[in-house]
C-alpha cells in the first residue's frame, strides 16, 4: 500500500493473505504438509495456506514472529496455536492480561487477545524453519498493510531477530526515525521510533521456540519481563 492510500481493512488484508501465490514454492510445502501430515496429528485437518494476523483490532501492541511452524500454524490456522512455541507465548500472554486463556488449540478453542495482536515475518511455513530473504521480501507488504491497519499502536515486540528486524524495516519504510539509529538485536532491547508526533518503542525478545526454552536461552521470567515492558509503554501518558 502506498503512503497516500487509505489504510485497508484487516478483514481485506486476510482475504489477500489467503489469496498470495507470491512463493509458489512455499505454497507447494505447505500442501504437501498438509497432506503427508505428522503421525500426532494424522485424524486431523491441516491448514495448509497462508496464516492471517490474530487479535485485537485496537491493539496498541503488536507482536510480529518469523513464520508459521509447518505442523503448528499450518496445521491450526492462527498465527503460535498448536505448537510448542505457542504453548510458551499464550500462557505469557494469558499472565499479563493480553490472553482470556492460556492454551491455544486451534481456531475454534476461545481464545480472544485484548490490546494485542499477533503476525509474523512470513505468512507460510518454511522447509525448516527458514524462509529466504526473497520470500520474507514478498510478505513485507502484509505486514506495513496490517501496521497501517492498527492506528492505536503504540509497542511492536518482535519475537526473534528476523520478527525484529521486519519490524524496524517497517518502521523505516514508514517514516520512523530510529534511536538508536542501528539497533542491535538482543533479548530486552528497545528502540524508539518518532514519526512527527507519533512515537512508538519496538522491543526486542528471543523467540520462544523450544530450541529456546528447553535451553533456558528463554525463560518464563524473562518471557514475562517483555510483556510487562509492553504494557506498561503501551499504557504510559506520552
Amino acid at each position: 500500500m502506498s503512503k497516500e492510500s487509505s489504510p485497508q481493512s484487516l478483514p481485506s488484508i486476510d482475504r489477500r493473505v489467503l489469496r498470495c501465490t507470491r512463493c509458489p514454492e512455499l505454497r507447494a510445502y505447505c500442501a504437501q504438509v498438509a497432506r503427508e501430515k505428522k503421525r500426532a496429528y494424522a485424524d486431523q485437518p491441516y491448514w495448509g495456506k497462508p496464516v492471517p494476523g490474530f487479535g485485537d483490532p485496537n491493539a496498541r501492541v503488536l507482536l510480529v514472529g518469523l513464520a508459521p511452524g509447518a505442523h503448528g500454524s499450518n496445521r491450526t490456522g492462527r498465527p503460535f496455536t498448536g505448537d510448542a512455541s505457542g504453548d510458551f507465548l499464550y500462557p505469557a500472554l494469558h499472565r499479563a492480561g493480553f490472553a482470556s486463556q492460556p492454551n491455544a488449540t486451534d481456531r475454534d478453542d476461545g481464545m480472544v487477545l485484548r490490546d494485542c495482536f499477533i503476525t509474523a515475518a512470513g505468512r507460510c511455513a518454511p522447509p525448516k524453519n527458514k524462509p529466504t530473504p526473497q520470500q520474507l521480501r514478498n510478505c513485507a507488504p502484509y505486514l506495513l498493510d496490517e501496521f497501517d491497519a492498527l492506528p492505536r499502536l503504540r509497542v511492536m515486540v518482535g519475537l526473534g531477530a528476523i520478527g525484529f528486524d521486519a519490524i524496524l524495516s517497517l518502521l523505516r519504510e514508514r517514516g520512523f526515525a530510529l534511536d538508536p539509529v542501528r539497533p542491535k538485536f538482543a533479548h530486552g532491547a528497545q528502540v524508539l521510533a518518532t514519526n512527527g508526533k507519533r512515537r512508538i518503542v519496538a522491543l526486542a525478545s528471543y523467540h520462544p521456540s523450544r530450541q529456546n526454552t528447553n535451553t533456558g536461552v528463554l525463560t518464563a521470567p524473562m518471557f514475562d519481563a517483555i510483556f510487562t515492558s509492553a504494557k506498561d509503554l503501551a499504557t504510559a501518558n506520552r
